[in-house]
């Protein structure tokens, strides 16, 4: 009974914080809950399906052309961060999350080119998806000054991102991928590869045996 009123006690603060704040988003289809210390920057332009939880510490700047759109049941744990804009004079162009898709503590979102992320995926902590890169070529201007490069990133629906994966901006991975933890993805992934490594490669494909067992 102890565990059970303190989780009802967590959640009924929460859908308070959440029933204030989703009356400034562009959408919302149902419940939410928000829980301590949550900021969303552009609610305006931030839309939310059916039961939201956005845990304690979260950060999320909706600012961009197309906004973030999140499905239903979706789940964000602590201290993650999604970001639309770097530079308010190159507005960005978003993120969508979609439905039953969990995004586990301390990711990084960067959506400056475009994040779209399918259903029933697992996003393991401490992940971070960059879809902008800084131009460098001209050794005559300093770097922050070159501009920057946008390309989306698409993550495909019933993959597992491990803990700790960089994925690169113009990334697409396939339906149903394996991500092993600390990889890093370069490059565009098949659906049903199992990936790991810096920079990731593909050791097998889902159904295949492994020779060894590969952390996730």
């Amino acid at each position: 009974m102890r565990e059970l009123t303190t989780i009802l006690w967590d959640r009924g603060t929460q859908l308070s914080r959440g029933t204030w704040k989703r009356m400034f988003f562009k959408k919302s289809g149902g419940l939410v809950f928000i829980g301590s210390h949550v900021v969303i920057n552009h609610s305006y332009l931030f839309s939310a399906g059916k039961s939201l939880i956005i845990e304690d510490n979260v950060y999320i700047n909706a600012l961009s052309s197309e906004g973030i759109m999140i499905k239903n049941n979706v789940s964000i744990a602590r201290n993650c961060t999604l970001i639309c804009t770097g530079v308010i004079a190159q507005k960005g162009k978003g993120i969508i999350i979609g439905n039953n898709t969990g995004i586990n503590a301390g990711t990084y979102l960067g959506g400056q080119g475009g994040i779209e992320i399918g259903n029933n995926v697992i996003i393991g902590p401490g992940v971070k998806i960059f879809s902008e890169n800084h131009n460098f070529s001209d050794f005559n201007i300093n770097i922050k000054d070159q501009g920057v490069t946008r390309n989306g990133v698409f993550i495909n629906d019933n993959c597992w991102i491990g803990a700790g994966v960089t994925i690169l901006a113009g990334v697409t991975i396939g339906e149903g991928c394996v991500i092993a933890a600390g990889s890093i993805v370069t490059k565009t992934v098949a659906p049903h590869s199992i990936v790991a490594g810096v920079p990731g490669k593909v050791l097998k494909k889902r159904g295949e045996l492994l020779a060894q067992q590969i952390p996730v």
